[in-house]
């Protein structure tokens, strides 16, 4: 099938083949693996405000993995390593470019979902804004009501009508799974990821203990983690049946990826790739491994988007069919196991509504105080994740990663409800809980003076001191980026990042951008500039 694209006459053909190739293919469908070029780093790296002659650079622990022992022989992989994958970009181009005068099918008539904008709209249908038509209103910038009808030009032909495959509240760390017991679950489970342990850094952790990390260092939810542990290697209520599916649960079969927290946060990159990308509006088509794309049916929601996109790396188009809409597809066996996620999204969805609003938010330092900007919109965690974050230095007159005892601040009041590894997480809503309302990451806080979990803070308190702690950096920096309802809320996007009146606008790449107060305009420099020089009002 190489090359080969499906049209809306070959769709059903391809969906009721893809519904047989699974039961057929079962032995192989679940631990179906490839290469792919993608490099995952625990945090963006960041340039030190500094001389760019003197940098210091901190790497990651040298990682050791340590396995249960395999109960069976083992063998060489029965899974296929691919070494010649087409390069995929966090914004994959579409498959040809739509002709905006050519109507060949009647018009759509689209009713708007929550986090719909006009860009993401226009992005996915391929049509320029003044082409769709609406009875009242539509916002050139920020959310559009839920549920307006637009009628918009079908001017896509190469499009492969698919379904909903999963509630966006089943892709993010929603309220969903807030309650949910992930060592427990586990643990009752009784699988080979009961018995997992792996070294990261320094530290050992039990394989659930990997899954919730991950889980809450990418906001990814765990329901969904689980279920593909399952799927694609039967590690939640059995064991691995070969050698790969041992080393590499998740498919990724390179040797930079071996063993559970790797190959869980590959996974979850591409996930955040497919969610953000769509909410974004600049994914519009999927790549298979075998190197043919299709253009992805429009209407889809963020999570399904998401989950389809993952798929596309792990299969060719007929493998991916089945797995996602066969008879034993993974959102059959993830509803077996967590319960219908349709029904449990009911009382959670929309993730958030068309009026929402950021709370006040000041500048993360103390008054009077110099800072610069060096890092614009980029990645909230890894490298392909949600353009989320914001990056800032403190003042200094040592290069690299210099022991700073400058303060990060509040942004607003709130409750510290999570800390660690360079991490504090502040509550916005008053309940405690990290996956509902208004959240915010602080990333690389020193722990040395570093706030409590459960420390109530008002807006200018002291939360601790930037540093290099956490992840990858090649600077002391603070690292910021907000979450509502568990869902990373874009930097600039319909609800900007807005600090003290000023408003981050993205670049032309990650870390580039600006914030914008008036007739003010700090540029992000990672090397700390004059441009880039900001302060509290």
């Amino acid at each position: 099938m190489e090359g080969c694209v499906i049209t809306r006459s070959g769709v059903r053909r391809l969906q009721i083949i893809g519904a047989w190739a699974v039961v057929l293919m079962s032995s192989l469908a679940c631990s179906q693996g490839f290469v792919s070029p993608v490099e995952l780093t625990a945090t963006a790296a960041v340039q030190a405000p500094a001389n760019p002659e003197v940098v210091n650079v901190i790497a990651l622990s040298t990682e050791v993995v340590e396995v249960i022992e395999f109960t069976q022989e083992p063998a060489l992989p029965l899974v296929p390593t691919y070494t010649d994958m087409p390069d995929v970009t966090s914004t994959p181009k579409p498959t040809r470019t739509p002709d905006p005068n050519a109507t060949p099918n009647p018009p759509i008539q689209y009713y708007t979902q929550a986090g719909d904008t006009l860009p993401s709209i226009t992005g996915r249908y391929g049509v320029s804004a003044d082409q769709i038509i609406s009875t009242v209103p539509i916002p050139s910038t920020g959310l559009i009501n839920p549920g307006t009808l637009l009628i918009i030009p079908d001017v896509l032909e190469e499009v492969f009508e698919s379904t909903l495959v999963l509630p966006d509240s089943e892709v993010v760390y929603s309220p969903s799974a807030a309650d949910f017991d992930i060592l427990a679950y586990v643990e009752q489970a009784g699988g080979y990821l009961s018995q997992y342990t792996e070294i990261v850094g320094s530290k050992k952790y039990t394989g659930a203990e990997l899954v919730r990390r991950v889980a809450l260092e990418n906001s990814i939810n765990p329901y969904l983690l689980l279920a593909l542990l399952e799927y694609k290697s039967h590690w939640l209520y059995s064991s691995p049946t070969n050698f790969a599916e041992a080393e590499y649960p998740m498919g990724m079969i390179r040797l930079e990826y071996k063993g559970l927290y790797k190959q869980l946060s590959w996974t979850v990159q591409q996930l955040n790739i497919g969610y953000y990308g769509w909410r974004a509006g600049t994914l519009s088509s999927l790549q298979f491994r075998d190197g043919s794309t299709v253009r992805i049916s429009p209407g889809l929601n963020a999570g399904s988007a998401a989950v389809q996109y993952l798929f596309s790396r792990w299969y060719d188009q007929l493998e991916w069919a089945g797995a996602l809409y066969g008879p034993e597809s993974m959102p059959e066996l993830m509803t077996s196991i967590f319960g219908d996620p349709w029904i449990r999204s009911q009382a959670i969805e929309p993730l958030y509504p068309a009026d929402l609003q950021q709370p006040a938010f000041q500048l993360p330092f103390m008054p009077d105080r110099v800072w610069s900007l060096t890092g614009g919109p980029h990645s909230a965690w890894g490298e392909d994740g949600a353009l989320a974050a914001i990056d800032f230095a403190p003042p200094s007159s040592e290069t690299g990663c210099a022991v700073s005892n400058e303060w990060v601040t509040a942004v607003a009041p709130g409750v510290v409800v999570r800390t660690g590894e360079g991490i504090v997480i502040l509550d916005m809503d008053g309940d405690g809980i990290e996956q509902t309302g208004w959240n915010l990451m602080y990333l690389h806080i020193e722990k040395r003076d570093r706030i409590k979990v459960g420390t109530v803070v008002e807006a200018g308190d002291k939360i601790g001191h930037p540093s290099c702690e956490g992840g990858i950096s090649t600077g002391t920096h603070v690292h910021i980026a907000r979450k509502f309802n568990g869902e990373w809320i874009l930097a600039d996007g319909p609800l900007p990042f807005n600090m003290s009146g000023y408003l981050a606008v993205n670049g032309d790449t990650p870390y580039q951008g600006q914030l914008v107060n008036g007739s003010v305009t700090v540029i992000a420099d990672s090397l700390a500039a004059p441009r880039s020089n900001i302060q509290l009002p």
